[in-house]
């Protein structure tokens, strides 16, 4: 059985609201003008899934209840998990049966869905009031010793591909790995399949080493889709100031998540994601820093439950030897107030609040990741 962090995320009140009012109620109900409408919105690592199923967050794909509030949140484009990320399963077959799954499920709603190829895909997604879905991997290990599987799974529509989880694989080390190696020769291998094959490289999760050499090495710029700023809250799954700058500095992206990785509680904010999100953007520059939240926008309707279930998952996770520092059961994996089909208009509001102009704004809601998928899946 897959132990997913993506079946365990929660969604606000306004969601409940959102499900019942509809995407454009949904805008008026937050009061006064929407601050997403218009703009290009992209979670550069996030789900589409409902944690309330029964049988599991990504068990019933695109359910109604989802559909509808991802719509309402003025989302554009999301990357979505597929695949191996940890368990039994043989990886290589599992992620293909994931694809094949996500691709039917993606079948049944073309009114509401888009399945990304190209950055013009996400334009198309904006213009069509779709949501873009982009598949992605949070593991390379479905790569085995065959570099050539990267072809296989970029012909399958995979165009984010993340070379390690939290430890080692054959490709590298994930950022739980004490021993901090870097890639392998084989993960060169890899990461120069992904060039060619014009697939993201994404570091996060990875150990320092890894993400250096990767950034160094790769032929195109690499991204960090979901993480938080290490000099901010020390903990190893956040980037040193090395890794963030060495990724922008050659064209990459950073995506700040809503974790509780951003706060040394465990218990982070709203306050902390934007404490983030500012220091990277004066580290990185406004031009490379955008979101990926690692979340969905549906709601958990039962908190009580969830919180013996949230305990059960990170026993789990602990004794597969997947599980982060600064996971811990009293901690949500999704920051409290910063959550449900509401979450970027807050951030946007916050944002502004703050005193960045909206250009800046609509760079970090969207408009940075779109930039770096033209560079990479060409335009």
């Amino acid at each position: 059985m897959k132990i997913d962090r993506r079946a365990l995320i929660a969604g606000g009140s306004v969601a409940m609201a959102g499900a019942a009012l509809g995407p454009r109620a949904m805008a008026a109900a937050v009061g006064g003008s929407d601050p997403v409408a218009g703009r290009i919105v992209i979670n550069a690592l996030g789900g589409l899934g409902d944690p309330n199923s029964p049988e599991g967050g990504d068990a019933v794909l695109f359910s109604p209840r989802v559909l509808e509030e991802a719509h309402a949140s003025g989302l554009t484009a999301v990357n979505v998990t597929l695949g191996y990320v940890s368990g039994p399963q043989d990886p290589f077959e599992f992620s293909v049966r994931s694809i094949a799954e996500t691709d039917a499920a993606m079948r049944a709603h073309p009114d509401r869905l888009l399945k990304i190829l190209t950055a013009a895909d996400i334009r198309k997604a904006k213009a069509e009031g779709k949501v873009g879905v982009i598949y992605g991997f949070q593991n390379g290990a479905m790569m085995g010793n065959d570099a050539s599987r990267v072809d296989i799974f970029a012909n399958l529509g995979v165009k984010v591909i993340q070379l390690t989880y939290n430890p080692a694989n054959q490709l590298g080390d994930g950022s739980m790995a004490p021993e901090n190696r870097g890639l392998t020769p084989f993960g060169r291998e890899v990461v120069e399949r992904l060039n060619a094959a014009k697939v993201m490289v994404d570091l996060s999760h990875s150990g320092e080493q890894t993400c250096l050499e990767a950034a160094r090495i790769s032929k195109a710029p690499i991204s960090i889709n979901h993480t938080g700023c290490r000099s901010v809250t020390n903990l190893p799954r956040n980037k040193t100031d090395a890794e963030l700058r060495l990724v922008a500095e050659r064209g990459g992206f950073v995506g700040i998540y809503s974790m509780p990785f951003l706060n040394l509680s465990g218990h982070a904010t709203a306050e902390d994601v934007v404490r983030h999100i500012d220091y990277a953007v004066n580290l990185c520059g406004e031009d490379h820093v955008g979101i990926g939240t690692d979340g969905t926008v549906t709601q958990i309707d039962d908190l009580v439950a969830y919180r013996a279930a949230l305990a059960k998952e990170i026993a789990e996770r602990r004794a597969a030897g997947i599980s982060a520092a600064g996971e811990r059961p009293d901690t949500y994996p999704f920051v409290v107030d910063l959550r449900g089909p509401d979450q970027f208009r807050k951030l946007a509001r916050m944002l502004e609040a703050k005193g960045y102009s909206q250009t800046r704004i609509d760079k970090i809601l969207g408009l940075n990741f779109l930039r770096y998928a033209e560079t990479i899946w060409g335009a």
